[in-house]
């Protein structure tokens, strides 16, 4: 990934039950995320005061330190991070309370994931980290207005939806190898069973489109792809 490129949103989960962090954490690096997990108070407000942080998803029920306390200390202590509560508190006074705390917004659990990474995304543009223009080798992808560019060229490459998403996917996972069943997965929202006759077709005409920058996509066999830096 060049120089240019925007590094991964940092974000920190605050939360000390499994049940809810371990697919979280799953769902987060799947869209890219560099997250930090931890499971209290005080490790929450010490990764919001650290100034590496992009957002905190805060759960209200933590040990050590309740998460009204560490919202409440943050913004005590200038700490202006996005901060975004998790909480089964949703009587109107809790939210209130919350929200006088200096949380940012709430989900309420059990929550939606695609609206918990809508929240977040929200939260990431209002304050510039949300990574919406990553530039890899020649090809940049702004991901705001859905344009690709090759070599700097204003507009885009005529990309279907689903080249797009592809594109976006490899993008985010620059210099790692994505599994077929992983693209298949997050791109045609379907399990991969053996055959993979529309994705290569896929992986055809997006090098084909994006010119010279196309031999970027690499094809691990037998694996799935990579986009590399460089052709």
């Amino acid at each position: 990934m060049s120089a240019a490129a925007a590094r991964a949103p940092r974000v920190i989960l605050a939360e000390d039950d499994p049940h809810i962090s371990t697919p979280l954490l799953r769902a987060l690096r799947r869209e890219g995320y560099d997250v930090r997990h931890v499971v209290d108070g005080p490790a929450a407000l010490a990764g919001g005061l650290s100034g590496t942080a992009d957002l905190l998803l805060l759960d209200l029920g933590l040990p050590g330190m309740d998460g009204l306390d560490v919202c409440r200390t943050l913004r005590a202590r200038g700490a202006d991070l996005p901060v975004l509560v998790l909480t089964a508190r949703t009587a109107e006074p809790d939210l209130v309370l919350g929200l006088d705390a200096g949380a940012d917004d709430y989900v309420a659990k059990p929550f939606r994931l695609a609206e918990l990474l809508a929240r977040i995304r929200v939260q990431l543009r209002r304050t510039g980290a949300d990574g919406d223009i990553v530039t890899v080798g020649r090809i940049t992808v702004d991901n705001s207005s859905r344009r690709v560019l090759v070599d700097g060229v204003p507009g885009d490459v005529g990309l279907t939806p689903k080249e797009y998403e592809l594109l976006l996917l490899l993008v985010r996972r620059a210099g790692t190898v994505v599994s077929r069943e992983v693209i298949m997965r997050e791109v045609w929202r379907t399990e991969w069973l053996g055959a993979t006759k529309t994705l290569d077709m896929h992986v055809s005409t997006l090098r084909r489109k994006l010119g010279p920058a196309g031999a970027q996509v690499t094809t691990v066999r037998g694996v799935g792809l990579r986009l590399d830096s460089e052709a």
